[in-house]
Protein backbone atom coordinates (compact mmCIF):
# COMPACT_ATOMS: atom_id res chain seq x y z
CA UNK A 1 0.00 0.00 0.00
CA UNK A 2 1.29 3.46 -0.86
CA UNK A 3 2.00 6.07 1.83
CA UNK A 4 -0.85 8.19 0.51
CA UNK A 5 -3.23 5.22 0.70
CA UNK A 6 -2.22 4.62 4.31
CA UNK A 7 -2.85 8.28 5.14
CA UNK A 8 -6.33 8.03 3.62
CA UNK A 9 -7.11 4.96 5.73
CA UNK A 10 -5.97 6.74 8.89
CA UNK A 11 -7.99 9.81 7.95
CA UNK A 12 -11.14 7.73 7.46
CA UNK A 13 -10.57 5.95 10.76
CA UNK A 14 -10.05 9.25 12.60
CA UNK A 15 -13.13 10.74 10.92
CA UNK A 16 -15.18 7.98 12.55
CA UNK A 17 -13.42 8.05 15.91
CA UNK A 18 -13.21 11.83 16.27
CA UNK A 19 -16.83 12.30 17.46
CA UNK A 20 -16.18 9.77 20.23
CA UNK A 21 -13.07 11.52 21.56
CA UNK A 22 -12.52 14.71 23.49
CA UNK A 23 -8.81 14.92 22.66
CA UNK A 24 -6.53 14.27 19.72
CA UNK A 25 -5.87 10.61 18.89
CA UNK A 26 -3.18 9.06 21.10
CA UNK A 27 0.15 8.29 19.50
CA UNK A 28 2.71 5.56 20.05
CA UNK A 29 6.12 5.59 18.40
CA UNK A 30 5.02 8.45 16.18
CA UNK A 31 2.02 6.56 14.82
CA UNK A 32 -1.62 7.22 15.52
CA UNK A 33 -3.57 4.32 16.95
CA UNK A 34 -7.20 3.88 17.84
CA UNK A 35 -8.01 1.83 20.95
CA UNK A 36 -11.11 -0.34 21.23
CA UNK A 37 -14.08 1.47 22.76
CA UNK A 38 -14.52 0.83 26.48
CA UNK A 39 -18.28 0.37 25.95
CA UNK A 40 -18.08 -2.10 23.08
CA UNK A 41 -21.37 -3.74 24.05
CA UNK A 42 -23.31 -0.47 24.47
CA UNK A 43 -25.88 0.51 21.87
CA UNK A 44 -25.16 3.94 20.39
CA UNK A 45 -27.64 5.91 18.33
CA UNK A 46 -25.06 5.88 15.52
CA UNK A 47 -24.92 2.07 15.27
CA UNK A 48 -25.05 1.33 11.56
CA UNK A 49 -25.15 5.02 10.67
CA UNK A 50 -21.55 5.09 9.42
CA UNK A 51 -22.28 2.68 6.60
CA UNK A 52 -25.80 3.99 6.00
CA UNK A 53 -25.04 7.72 5.97
CA UNK A 54 -26.21 9.77 3.04
CA UNK A 55 -24.33 8.95 -0.13
CA UNK A 56 -25.35 12.25 -1.66
CA UNK A 57 -23.12 14.89 -0.12
CA UNK A 58 -24.16 18.52 -0.42
CA UNK A 59 -22.07 20.18 2.28
CA UNK A 60 -18.37 20.08 3.04
CA UNK A 61 -18.44 19.14 6.72
CA UNK A 62 -14.70 19.70 7.15
CA UNK A 63 -15.08 23.25 5.82
CA UNK A 64 -18.06 23.80 8.11
CA UNK A 65 -15.94 22.73 11.07
CA UNK A 66 -13.31 25.31 10.11
CA UNK A 67 -16.01 27.95 9.79
CA UNK A 68 -17.22 27.04 13.27
CA UNK A 69 -13.62 27.41 14.49
CA UNK A 70 -13.52 30.92 13.02
CA UNK A 71 -16.90 31.75 14.54
CA UNK A 72 -15.53 30.80 17.98
CA UNK A 73 -12.69 33.29 17.52
CA UNK A 74 -15.02 36.05 16.30
CA UNK A 75 -17.75 35.58 18.90
CA UNK A 76 -18.32 38.55 21.15
CA UNK A 77 -21.00 41.10 21.79
CA UNK A 78 -24.74 40.68 21.54
CA UNK A 79 -26.42 38.97 18.61
CA UNK A 80 -30.10 39.92 18.73
CA UNK A 81 -31.17 37.52 15.97
CA UNK A 82 -29.48 34.47 17.51
CA UNK A 83 -30.81 35.39 20.96
CA UNK A 84 -34.36 35.77 19.64
CA UNK A 85 -34.28 32.31 18.06
CA UNK A 86 -32.82 30.74 21.22
CA UNK A 87 -35.44 32.48 23.38
CA UNK A 88 -38.26 31.21 21.20
CA UNK A 89 -36.97 27.65 21.46
CA UNK A 90 -36.63 27.80 25.23
CA UNK A 91 -40.09 29.32 25.61
CA UNK A 92 -41.46 25.94 24.56
CA UNK A 93 -40.02 24.39 27.69
CA UNK A 94 -42.26 26.63 29.77
CA UNK A 95 -45.29 25.08 28.06
CA UNK A 96 -44.31 21.62 29.35
CA UNK A 97 -45.28 20.42 32.80
CA UNK A 98 -42.63 17.69 32.85
CA UNK A 99 -38.95 18.27 33.55
CA UNK A 100 -35.92 17.23 31.52
CA UNK A 101 -33.06 16.29 33.88
CA UNK A 102 -30.55 15.39 31.14
CA UNK A 103 -30.33 17.62 28.06
CA UNK A 104 -28.13 17.81 24.99
CA UNK A 105 -27.39 21.16 23.38
CA UNK A 106 -26.41 20.14 19.87
CA UNK A 107 -24.18 22.58 17.97
CA UNK A 108 -25.53 25.74 16.37
CA UNK A 109 -26.11 28.65 18.74
CA UNK A 110 -25.34 26.62 21.84
CA UNK A 111 -23.81 29.59 23.69
CA UNK A 112 -27.10 31.52 23.46
CA UNK A 113 -29.08 28.48 24.60
CA UNK A 114 -26.96 28.08 27.72
CA UNK A 115 -26.96 31.81 28.50
CA UNK A 116 -30.74 32.18 28.17
CA UNK A 117 -31.73 28.87 29.79
CA UNK A 118 -32.31 30.41 33.25
CA UNK A 119 -33.56 27.24 34.93
CA UNK A 120 -36.23 26.42 32.37
CA UNK A 121 -37.11 22.78 31.81
CA UNK A 122 -35.77 21.56 35.15
CA UNK A 123 -32.45 20.65 33.53
CA UNK A 124 -29.85 19.26 35.94
CA UNK A 125 -27.22 17.94 33.53
CA UNK A 126 -26.38 19.77 30.30
CA UNK A 127 -24.22 18.24 27.56
CA UNK A 128 -22.72 20.83 25.21
CA UNK A 129 -21.64 19.33 21.89
CA UNK A 130 -20.12 20.91 18.80
CA UNK A 131 -18.13 19.66 15.82
CA UNK A 132 -15.57 22.44 16.37
CA UNK A 133 -12.94 21.91 19.07
CA UNK A 134 -12.37 25.67 19.27
CA UNK A 135 -16.08 26.27 19.82
CA UNK A 136 -16.13 23.69 22.61
CA UNK A 137 -13.10 25.36 24.18
CA UNK A 138 -14.85 28.73 23.96
CA UNK A 139 -17.92 27.30 25.71
CA UNK A 140 -15.73 25.74 28.38
CA UNK A 141 -13.72 28.95 28.92
CA UNK A 142 -16.87 31.01 29.42
CA UNK A 143 -18.46 28.50 31.81
CA UNK A 144 -17.71 30.66 34.86
CA UNK A 145 -20.04 33.36 33.48
CA UNK A 146 -23.03 31.07 34.08
CA UNK A 147 -22.34 29.70 37.55
CA UNK A 148 -25.83 30.83 38.62
CA UNK A 149 -27.34 28.14 36.38
CA UNK A 150 -25.99 25.50 38.81
CA UNK A 151 -25.84 22.88 36.08
CA UNK A 152 -23.57 19.90 35.75
CA UNK A 153 -22.09 20.65 32.33
CA UNK A 154 -20.21 18.27 30.07
CA UNK A 155 -18.43 19.19 26.83
CA UNK A 156 -18.11 16.91 23.80
CA UNK A 157 -16.52 17.35 20.38
CA UNK A 158 -18.84 15.51 18.00
CA UNK A 159 -20.60 15.71 14.67
CA UNK A 160 -24.38 16.08 14.37
CA UNK A 161 -24.30 13.44 11.64
CA UNK A 162 -22.78 10.84 14.01
CA UNK A 163 -24.00 11.36 17.57
CA UNK A 164 -21.58 9.75 20.06
CA UNK A 165 -24.34 9.06 22.59
CA UNK A 166 -26.07 5.95 23.88
CA UNK A 167 -29.66 5.20 23.03
CA UNK A 168 -32.32 6.21 25.56
CA UNK A 169 -29.89 8.40 27.48
CA UNK A 170 -31.39 11.90 27.12
CA UNK A 171 -34.58 13.66 28.16
CA UNK A 172 -34.17 16.63 25.83
CA UNK A 173 -32.30 17.47 22.63
CA UNK A 174 -32.04 21.12 21.59
CA UNK A 175 -30.52 22.45 18.39
CA UNK A 176 -30.63 26.11 17.44
CA UNK A 177 -29.58 27.00 13.90
CA UNK A 178 -27.30 24.06 13.20
CA UNK A 179 -29.03 21.03 11.66
CA UNK A 180 -29.59 22.68 8.26
CA UNK A 181 -25.88 22.07 7.53
CA UNK A 182 -26.14 18.27 7.76
CA UNK A 183 -25.98 16.19 4.59
CA UNK A 184 -28.60 13.77 5.90
CA UNK A 185 -31.07 15.82 7.92
CA UNK A 186 -33.61 13.00 8.41
CA UNK A 187 -30.78 10.69 9.50
CA UNK A 188 -29.51 13.23 12.04
CA UNK A 189 -33.02 13.65 13.43
CA UNK A 190 -33.47 9.87 13.68
CA UNK A 191 -30.27 9.68 15.74
CA UNK A 192 -31.63 12.43 18.02
CA UNK A 193 -34.80 10.37 18.52
CA UNK A 194 -32.80 7.25 19.32
CA UNK A 195 -30.75 9.15 21.89
CA UNK A 196 -33.92 10.30 23.67
CA UNK A 197 -35.64 8.36 26.41
CA UNK A 198 -39.31 7.47 25.85
CA UNK A 199 -41.38 10.67 26.11
CA UNK A 200 -38.23 12.71 25.49
CA UNK A 201 -38.50 16.04 23.67
CA UNK A 202 -36.77 17.22 20.51
CA UNK A 203 -36.58 20.97 19.86
CA UNK A 204 -34.87 22.45 16.81
CA UNK A 205 -34.73 25.64 14.78
CA UNK A 206 -33.42 25.57 11.22
CA UNK A 207 -33.21 28.20 8.53
CA UNK A 208 -35.89 27.99 5.84
CA UNK A 209 -35.80 28.51 2.09
CA UNK A 210 -36.72 32.22 2.22
CA UNK A 211 -33.56 33.02 4.18
CA UNK A 212 -31.33 35.69 2.61
CA UNK A 213 -33.56 35.98 -0.44
CA UNK A 214 -32.30 39.53 -1.03
CA UNK A 215 -28.68 38.37 -1.11
CA UNK A 216 -29.56 35.51 -3.47
CA UNK A 217 -31.15 37.94 -5.93
CA UNK A 218 -28.30 40.45 -5.74
CA UNK A 219 -25.63 37.76 -6.12
CA UNK A 220 -27.38 36.20 -9.13
CA UNK A 221 -27.76 39.52 -10.94
CA UNK A 222 -24.13 40.52 -10.24
CA UNK A 223 -22.76 37.18 -11.47
CA UNK A 224 -24.82 37.28 -14.66
CA UNK A 225 -23.63 40.81 -15.34
CA UNK A 226 -19.94 40.35 -14.54
CA UNK A 227 -19.30 36.67 -15.31
CA UNK A 228 -22.03 35.77 -17.79
CA UNK A 229 -23.35 32.93 -15.63
CA UNK A 230 -23.98 31.84 -12.07
CA UNK A 231 -22.28 29.45 -9.70
CA UNK A 232 -23.67 28.11 -6.38
CA UNK A 233 -23.02 30.71 -3.69
CA UNK A 234 -25.97 30.03 -1.39
CA UNK A 235 -26.82 26.79 0.36
CA UNK A 236 -30.07 24.94 -0.37
CA UNK A 237 -32.48 25.08 2.56
CA UNK A 238 -35.61 23.16 3.51
CA UNK A 239 -39.03 24.53 2.62
CA UNK A 240 -41.83 24.98 5.14
CA UNK A 241 -43.83 22.12 3.63
CA UNK A 242 -40.90 19.77 4.30
CA UNK A 243 -40.58 20.39 8.05
CA UNK A 244 -43.56 18.31 9.17
CA UNK A 245 -42.55 15.47 6.87
CA UNK A 246 -39.05 15.52 8.38
CA UNK A 247 -40.41 15.02 11.90
CA UNK A 248 -42.74 12.22 10.81
CA UNK A 249 -40.03 10.51 8.78
CA UNK A 250 -37.69 10.65 11.78
CA UNK A 251 -40.30 8.80 13.86
CA UNK A 252 -41.33 11.61 16.22
CA UNK A 253 -44.85 11.72 17.60
CA UNK A 254 -47.03 14.80 18.18
CA UNK A 255 -45.03 16.79 15.60
CA UNK A 256 -45.36 20.55 15.60
CA UNK A 257 -43.95 23.12 13.19
CA UNK A 258 -44.22 26.89 13.17
CA UNK A 259 -42.41 29.51 11.14
CA UNK A 260 -41.16 32.99 11.95
CA UNK A 261 -39.58 35.50 9.66
CA UNK A 262 -36.99 37.95 10.96
CA UNK A 263 -35.75 41.04 9.15
CA UNK A 264 -32.33 42.24 10.28
CA UNK A 265 -31.07 45.64 9.14
CA UNK A 266 -27.42 46.28 8.27
CA UNK A 267 -25.39 49.31 7.27
CA UNK A 268 -24.05 47.50 4.21
CA UNK A 269 -23.82 44.12 2.51
CA UNK A 270 -20.29 43.75 3.89
CA UNK A 271 -21.64 44.03 7.44
CA UNK A 272 -24.14 41.27 6.62
CA UNK A 273 -21.32 38.98 5.45
CA UNK A 274 -19.36 39.66 8.64
CA UNK A 275 -22.44 38.80 10.69
CA UNK A 276 -22.80 35.50 8.83
CA UNK A 277 -19.15 34.71 9.55
CA UNK A 278 -19.58 35.29 13.28
CA UNK A 279 -22.49 32.83 13.22
CA UNK A 280 -20.59 30.26 11.14
CA UNK A 281 -23.27 30.52 8.43
CA UNK A 282 -21.14 31.12 5.33
CA UNK A 283 -21.15 28.93 2.21
CA UNK A 284 -20.06 25.31 2.74
CA UNK A 285 -21.26 23.68 -0.49
CA UNK A 286 -19.09 20.92 -1.89
CA UNK A 287 -19.71 22.23 -5.42
CA UNK A 288 -18.92 25.81 -4.49
CA UNK A 289 -16.67 28.09 -6.49
CA UNK A 290 -13.52 28.77 -4.47
CA UNK A 291 -12.91 32.13 -6.11
CA UNK A 292 -15.11 35.19 -5.81
CA UNK A 293 -13.88 37.96 -8.06
CA UNK A 294 -13.53 41.38 -6.51
CA UNK A 295 -15.65 42.98 -9.23
CA UNK A 296 -18.43 40.47 -8.63
CA UNK A 297 -18.37 41.04 -4.88
CA UNK A 298 -18.54 44.83 -5.28
CA UNK A 299 -21.30 44.48 -7.88
CA UNK A 300 -23.29 42.27 -5.50
CA UNK A 301 -23.07 44.90 -2.76
CA UNK A 302 -24.08 47.64 -5.19
CA UNK A 303 -27.08 45.69 -6.55
CA UNK A 304 -28.16 44.80 -3.02
CA UNK A 305 -28.16 48.43 -1.92
CA UNK A 306 -29.81 49.75 -5.08
CA UNK A 307 -32.66 47.20 -4.96
CA UNK A 308 -33.35 46.82 -1.25
CA UNK A 309 -31.89 49.76 0.70
CA UNK A 310 -34.35 51.73 2.86
CA UNK A 311 -34.63 55.51 2.94
CA UNK A 312 -32.07 55.67 5.77
CA UNK A 313 -29.54 53.71 3.68
CA UNK A 314 -29.75 50.49 5.70
CA UNK A 315 -30.31 47.19 3.91
CA UNK A 316 -32.67 44.44 5.12
CA UNK A 317 -31.83 40.73 5.30
CA UNK A 318 -34.57 38.13 5.71
CA UNK A 319 -34.09 35.08 7.94
CA UNK A 320 -36.85 32.49 7.83
CA UNK A 321 -36.70 30.21 10.87
CA UNK A 322 -38.65 26.96 11.14
CA UNK A 323 -39.21 25.69 14.68
CA UNK A 324 -39.74 21.94 15.01
CA UNK A 325 -41.09 20.08 18.04
CA UNK A 326 -41.35 16.31 18.36
CA UNK A 327 -41.60 13.67 21.07
CA UNK A 328 -40.27 10.15 21.33
CA UNK A 329 -43.15 7.70 21.50
CA UNK A 330 -44.51 6.77 24.92
CA UNK A 331 -47.72 4.94 25.97
CA UNK A 332 -48.90 7.97 27.98
CA UNK A 333 -49.10 10.21 24.92
CA UNK A 334 -52.45 10.92 23.32
CA UNK A 335 -53.03 9.13 20.04
CA UNK A 336 -55.44 9.70 17.20
CA UNK A 337 -58.26 7.19 16.87
CA UNK A 338 -58.02 4.79 13.98
CA UNK A 339 -59.91 5.67 10.83
CA UNK A 340 -63.52 4.47 10.88
CA UNK A 341 -63.72 4.16 14.69
CA UNK A 342 -66.16 7.08 15.08
CA UNK A 343 -69.59 6.32 16.57
CA UNK A 344 -71.40 9.60 15.81
CA UNK A 345 -71.93 10.99 12.32
CA UNK A 346 -71.82 14.64 11.36
CA UNK A 347 -75.36 14.26 10.03
CA UNK A 348 -76.58 13.39 13.54
CA UNK A 349 -74.77 16.40 14.98
CA UNK A 350 -76.31 18.63 12.34
CA UNK A 351 -79.81 17.35 13.12
CA UNK A 352 -79.29 17.83 16.87
CA UNK A 353 -77.84 21.37 16.78
CA UNK A 354 -79.60 22.67 13.69
CA UNK A 355 -78.62 23.68 10.18
CA UNK A 356 -76.27 26.43 11.47
CA UNK A 357 -73.68 23.77 12.30
CA UNK A 358 -73.08 23.35 8.60
CA UNK A 359 -71.51 26.80 8.52
CA UNK A 360 -68.88 26.05 11.15
CA UNK A 361 -65.44 26.76 9.73
CA UNK A 362 -66.72 28.95 6.91
CA UNK A 363 -66.12 32.68 6.68
CA UNK A 364 -69.26 34.77 6.67
CA UNK A 365 -69.00 37.57 4.09
CA UNK A 366 -69.03 41.07 5.52
CA UNK A 367 -72.16 43.08 4.94
CA UNK A 368 -71.99 46.83 4.77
Amino acid sequence: MSARGGERMLARAWAWWKPHCLLSPPTANGRAFFPRPTLASAHFCTDGAVSQSSRFKVFDRDLKRKQRDRAAWLMGGKNDFVDSVAENILDRLEDCKKTFPTALCLGGSSEAIRRLLRGRGGIEKLIMMDMSLDMVKHLKDTEQNYIENKLETLYIVGDEEFLPLKENSLDLVVNSLGLHWTNDLPGAMIQCRLALKPDGLFLAAILGGETLKELRIACTIAQLEREGGISPRMSPLAQVRDAGNLLTRAGFTLPGVDVEQYTVRYDSALELIEHLRTMGETNALLQRSNLLKRDTALATAAVYESMFAADDGKIPATFQVMYMTGWKEHPSQQKAKSRGSGTISFEDIKKHFGASVGWVGHITPAVS
